[in-house]
């Protein structure tokens, strides 16, 4: 009887040493979850604000201005900076697209004013890089055209914002784009169309002022309806 009891004992207290041992077990899987979960976190935020840091560092030389939007003109405009990045503008807007051929600041300005980005390079630019240019510029809201007279081999712009950069293979300009192509706390005009404008380039006149039109409510209008002009 006496053995008994002690066998029951024995098995007692085998399964309260047990349990505590599949207690402790849990408890330290939970700590090195909770502390494995937690060094994922900082590790994740410390990896995006380093990410962030070299994006914001990158585009350090982007220069900055403080023009208005929908200040239209049917006149040339003289622009101070080369290309220009905002300020007063045709009409009508460019097509964003690729052109082999200079564009006129006065569309391309008001494609800006849309949200796009214009990406400019220098006419001697070698083919292949010409080339790396139009894969980049082949999204929705970009222009690219070559601009005699530029201060780099690449210029990108935005509505308010420039970058003048080494080439094609600078990293900065997809950053550029990035940030700037179509972000709505820059782009006076967000949501805007990019086509159904003009296609003329600037070995082509501009487009001439509209006849007042007997119309009341076409005399009323500000803005033209844009027609695609031949390439």
């Amino acid at each position: 009887m006496a053995k008994g009891k002690t066998q029951a004992r024995r098995e007692h207290l085998e399964r309260m040493r047990a349990e505590q041992r599949r207690k402790e077990r849990r408890a330290a899987f939970l700590m090195w979850g909770v502390g494995g979960l937690v060094v994922l976190v900082v590790v994740g935020l410390v990896g995006f604000y380093i990410v962030n840091d070299r994006s914001e560092k990158s585009l350090s030389a982007v220069k900055t201005y403080d023009y208005k939007g929908s200040d239209h003109a049917w006149t040339k405009i003289s622009y101070k900076e080369n290309p220009p990045v905002g300020g007063q503008h045709n009409y009508y807007w460019q097509n964003c697209g690729i052109y082999d051929k200079p564009i006129h600041n006065e569309h391309g300005v008001h494609s800006l004013e849309h949200g796009a980005v214009w990406i400019t390079y220098s006419p001697d630019l070698p083919a292949a890089d010409v080339d790396k240019l139009k894969t980049l510029a082949s999204s929705d809201y970009m222009l690219l055209s070559p601009y005699p007279g530029l201060p780099g081999k690449v210029v990108a712009s935005s509505w308010n914002h420039q970058i003048v950069l080494d080439g094609a293979s600078d990293p900065r300009l997809a950053e550029f784009i990035k940030k700037y192509k179509q972000n709505p706390t820059y782009t006076p005009e967000f949501g805007a169309a990019c086509d159904q404008g003009v296609s003329t380039t600037a070995d082509q006149p501009l487009p001439p002022e509209p006849a007042p039109s007997a119309s009341p409510h076409a005399a009323a209008s500000t803005e033209p309806t844009p027609t695609p002009a031949a390439s």
